[in-house]
């Protein structure tokens, strides 16, 4: 009956190929959608299908879309923002989740939330209690002295949301960046898009690959993203070798991001900076 699309970035091309494949899987999901149903799509997102009897509405954070936040602004690590909608317009809405991207999330489910009759008020706590999931954006270590973040990207676009975001909330600060690169065929296909996204960091330390359900392949290590990383503070080790090449060096902001096994770091490194 209602459906949210919050992103068709290329991803998973070890199973769909090409992007145009996976584009076409969205445009079947979409179809799904029941007659006199309702699709929230991103604002911005190359959406095209042609659907009968169903109701599209365009998200985000832009002037263009139907649903939209307005006047983001930051106070002590909480993200307010105006819900703008084709009716009326919410003020001040708090979000207990950080980041950007999270906004982007909350004006979707606080869209589907007033079309299934939820109140203002009941928004407002709902919205301004949720804690989020583990591993996405989750605060490991909070005081004056260092903040510590664990987040399960693993694509160079949600690599770029947790970075920015965290530089929005930590603008003074330096912020290091662990990064365990998911799939072979993965850190293949987008070592430049990964590169890109974590020279937005002060530091950078890059681990070996996860290969998770894949084999070797031939030529492709981490090397291949480390090599077009272009700030100069960047260190290429492995998991064992980690808390000793982070114990060495002076931590403000520290990000551990990835989707295979760096989990098992969290507390270790948790550990080390509170011991």
């Amino acid at each position: 009956n209602i459906a949210v699309i919050t992103s068709m970035d290329a991803d998973h091309l070890d199973i769909y190929g090409e992007h145009s494949s996976l584009l076409d899987s969205f445009h079947l999901f979409a179809k799904k959608v029941v007659a006199d149903g309702t699709l929230y799509v991103r604002y911005g997102q190359p959406f095209h299908a042609e659907l009968e009897d169903i109701t599209l509405h365009k998200y985000g954070i832009e002037n263009g879309a139907h649903y939209r936040a307005a006047n983001i602004s930051i106070d002590n690590g909480d993200y307010y923002f105006d819900l703008i909608t084709p009716h009326n317009t919410i003020a001040q809405l708090k979000l207990g989740m950080p980041g950007i991207h999270n906004v982007e999330n909350a004006v979707a489910a606080a869209s589907i939330a007033i079309q299934m009759g939820v109140s203002e008020e009941k928004l407002r706590s709902g919205l301004a209690s949720f804690a989020g999931v583990k591993r996405r954006f989750e605060y490991i270590i909070k005081t004056e002295d260092m903040v510590y973040i664990d987040d399960y990207a693993h694509h160079p676009t949600e690599l770029e949301a947790a970075i920015k975001s965290a530089r929005q909330l930590y603008p003074d600060k330096k912020i290091k960046g662990i990064f365990q690169p998911h799939l072979y065929s993965r850190t293949r296909d987008f070592a430049e898009g990964f590169a890109k996204s974590l020279s937005l960091l002060d530091e950078v330390v890059l681990l070996d690959i996860y290969p998770a359900r894949e084999l070797p392949i031939e030529g492709v290590t981490s090397q291949l993203i480390f090599d077009k990383i272009t700030i100069d503070n960047k260190t290429l080790c492995t998991k064992q070798q980690l808390l000793s090449v982070i114990n060495n060096t002076p931590t403000q902001v520290l990000l551990t991001l990835g989707a295979g096994d760096i989990d098992q770091l969290v507390q270790p490194l948790k550990q080390q900076f509170t011991a």
